[in-house]
């Protein structure tokens, strides 16, 4: 293999043309926030969209959210409910009419629209700044449309046409709100709006006019709170985008997209699913940053709902999933540093005689994490899966020492305090809830499988943490006293059971009782009666349709993608995309956004997984998929993994380690098997795994990367997308069911 040493992979990708394909766009103008356009920057964010009443048929709302704004209930007790802001309306001439074109350019995260009204044109461009706390919007008139303006106004301000266009939520709160309108120095007007005398928020907005008159930018900022500093960093926020360059301003903008989308590659032949694999990349990074407020139910686009704040028996930890394999740590940062910020409040969480050595979440909270445990028990153990996950991506030993390791072993105490001795020698846990089952009847089972699970999973990891940083902790000898006394997970002849005594016996939305499948892993696929138990439970669950929901679909998709059934895994994703909102939103009694980022982790699933010490090379690939691609998916143990698959084979795969940590690959391979390390004249090893699932152990040090290919000659190491034939381009944006198959009178001939 001379000269070998300096064949690397490399991509091969034209990104801003890859991009526009996955696009959202829109035909007509959008008319709710399950189709509207968003943006944001992790902290403010819009929902653009219009609205048919004649009244207001010409405007195109900027529905304006900034997700750190909270408020203090007065109508009870309860947690800080995140409040709307208020809205910039564009308010035209003419009544918007057709043709009317929008288009959310994902590759600079902008939106672009021509309006054409009856009375003429209005060229739109809009995006919240990455870089600044700056929503800009750019207008450019025609004749008949030069008194076309932007307009803000507070929520109490909205016109009720306006408002009330998504329906109103009856049990969402709605602060009284005081609003000041002032105009100060360097043009910059205000909106003060008070809640309570230290809550509010203040709206700042400059226009810039270009020479000529028809060309205006329009500079939004809003700031928490109501005082002369929340004042003063609104106006300071808008003076900098207003004075900087235009053209330079925007360069910065996107160059920070380009970078973030960079970080990983996933292209596959169903062009549906890639698109809506990267509107969720797209969406992410809209809805939290690494210095930014967690994700909470809705993200920077709050419209009417019952869940206006973070609930975690669930949504919180499905809203993170895509971050680890996507390779996008840094999005999973806000969730590791509110747990580490809110430590306090996870202890007062629990009754104060536990507090010394316990700690807790309830259901939901604000972005304190205030929330007191009652009967749902396990929602911080799961929360420290995620960040375990985080963890096991990185490998940043500091964060385990400094973060997790005291959150997740205050977790397992306070489950320590419940868990009784009984008869049989076992350790059982006394009646508690598993998520969504029985929510209205608030049903209780003893030895409930969601923290049966969880309290195994916390055990074994606190182990497997201390033996990691080398800490011999007073406390493991209760680690292995659980782990050895713990009542098993409960099981009948359709499966796992919810609890002791409580069979899964009607309809369940929720995972909840399958969580030592997925996502905690503590059952693999390896031996025959473990799948077995896998696919009956899967099949049961499913089976009960009454109370299925899209998370119900990404969660039994990952569960079928674990037991390498990629066709049905397939199937489940493509009902999921008949419930998602043709925007790639997801609404309940309100709108959540956790099923559609929990889909993105299900693609990651069918493509790589990485659970149990064992990379598995495309897992679950459905046979449809002929071809697929992925470049620098993140693996456990901090490795960079690429793969290419062509006319239903793996080519070639390459494996970075970032850390050094042991590696094993499954390949799916047979027989001989060829691996080298890249970029060295280090001979290559040959190994024969037989007729087995080709298992390969591969010493990387830290840096150092590997290339894995089929006996044979070295294959072609470059990485392209797929090219499906008949993809629907830009599926996405307004409902457009016809470009899933194409109007046949229009074909080529015809």
């Amino acid at each position: 293999m001379s000269g070998n040493e300096t064949k690397n992979v490399r991509l091969e990708l034209d990104w801003e043309r890859f991009m526009a394909d996955n696009d959202m766009e829109w035909v007509v103008k959008p008319v709710s926030w399950d189709e509207g356009a968003f943006i944001g920057n992790g902290l403010i964010g819009a929902m653009i969209y219009g609205e048919e009443n004649a009244k207001k048929r010409n405007v195109l709302r900027f529905v304006t959210g900034r997700t750190d704004v909270t408020t203090t209930r007065t109508d009870g007790p309860g947690f800080r409910p995140r409040v709307p802001v208020g809205e910039l309306d564009l308010e035209l001439e003419g009544m918007i009419y057709h043709p009317t074109s929008m288009r959310l350019d994902l590759w600079n995260a902008e939106l672009r629209a021509v309006l054409t009204t009856t009375r003429g044109e209005v060229r739109v461009r809009a995006f919240v700044h990455s870089e600044a706390e700056v929503m800009a919007v750019e207008l450019e008139t025609t004749e008949g449309e030069e008194g076309a303006h932007l307009a803000w106004y507070a929520n109490s301000e909205v016109d009720p046409v306006l408002k009330h266009a998504d329906g109103i939520n009856s049990n969402q709160y709605i602060p009284e709100e005081e609003v000041d309108k002032t105009t100060g120095k360097d043009g910059i007007s205000f909106s003060i709006q008070r809640y309570a005398p230290n809550e509010g928020c203040v709206a700042a907005w400059k226009e810039v006019r270009a020479s000529g008159g028809r060309r205006s930018i329009w500079y939004v900022s809003i700031a928490n709170g109501h005082d002369k500093k929340a004042k003063a960093q609104a106006a300071a926020a808008v003076k900098n985008a207003s004075e900087s360059d235009f053209g330079a301003w925007i360069d910065a903008h996107r160059q920070w997209w380009h970078r973030y989308y960079r970080q990983s590659f996933v292209s596959i032949p169903d062009g549906r699913l890639e698109s809506f694999y990267w509107i969720q990349m797209y969406k992410l990074a809209s809805a939290t940053r690494a210095d930014r407020p967690l994700i909470d139910n809705q993200g920077p686009w709050l419209a009417p709902t019952p869940w206006p704040g973070i609930w975690f028996n669930m949504n919180v930890q499905m809203s993170y999933s895509p971050v680890y394999t996507a390779n996008r740590l840094e999005i999973g940062e806000s969730l590791v540093r509110a747990l580490d910020e809110n430590k306090e409040h996870l202890i007062g969480n629990v009754p104060e005689r536990f507090r010394h050595d316990s700690a807790g979440l309830g259901r939901n909270s604000s972005y304190d994490l205030k929330s007191e445990v009652n009967d749902e028990v396990g929602n911080l153990a799961w929360i420290c899966h995620n960040v375990w996950r985080h963890y096991r991506y990185a490998m940043d030993d500091e964060m385990l020492r400094n973060v997790l390791y005291p959150i997740l072993r205050r977790s397992m105490n306070y489950y320590f305090h419940l868990l009784e001795e009984e008869g049989d020698g076992r350790l059982h846990l006394p009646p508690t809830i598993s998520p969504e089952y029985g929510s209205f009847t608030r049903t209780k089972v003893r030895d409930c499988h969601y923290d049966l699970a969880l309290i195994r999973w916390g055990c074994e990891t606190l182990l497997a943490i201390s033996e990691r940083l080398g800490e011999a902790d007073p406390t493991c000898w209760k680690w292995l006293h659980v782990l050895d006394r713990l009542a098993p997970l409960p099981v009948d002849e359709t499966g796992f059971m919810i609890g002791r005594d409580t069979p899964l016996a009607y309809g369940h939305r929720h995972f909840s009782h399958l969580l030592a499948v997925f996502p905690l892993h503590l059952i693999g696929c390896d031996r025959e009666e473990d799948r077995e138990l896998i696919a009956t439970s899967l099949r049961h669950w499913i089976g009960k349709e009454g109370d299925l929901r899209g998370f119900s679909l990404t969660g039994a998709a990952s569960i079928a993608a674990t037991l390498g059934w990629g066709n049905e895994a397939l199937r489940l994703l493509q009902a999921l995309l008949l419930i998602v909102k043709p925007n790639t939103m997801y609404k309940e009694a309100g709108p959540v956004i956790e099923t559609p980022l929990a889909g993105a982790e299900a693609i990651h699933d069918m493509l790589l997984q990485s659970w149990g010490g064992t990379i598995r090379i495309f897992p679950a690939v459905p046979d449809e998929w002929r071809d697929a691609t992925f470049h620098d998916l993140r693996a456990e143990g901090a490795f960079l993994v690429s793969a290419v698959r062509r006319d239903g084979i793996t080519r070639f795969i390459r494996v970075r380690s970032l850390a050094g940590e042991p590696c094993i690959v499954r390949t799916g391979w047979t027989g001989v098997v060829r691996w080298r390390k890249a970029g060295t004249a280090v001979a290559e090893t040959l190994v024969d795994v037989g007729t087995q699932e080709g298992d390969i152990a591969v010493d990387l040090q830290k840096g150092e990367e590997a290339i894995l290919y089929p006996d044979g000659e070295l294959p072609d190491l470059r990485i392209r997308s797929v090219s499906p034939s008949g993809r629907p381009v830009r599926y996405f944006g307004g409902h457009k069911p016809w470009r899933l198959y194409g109007f046949p009178f229009c074909e080529a001939g015809n």
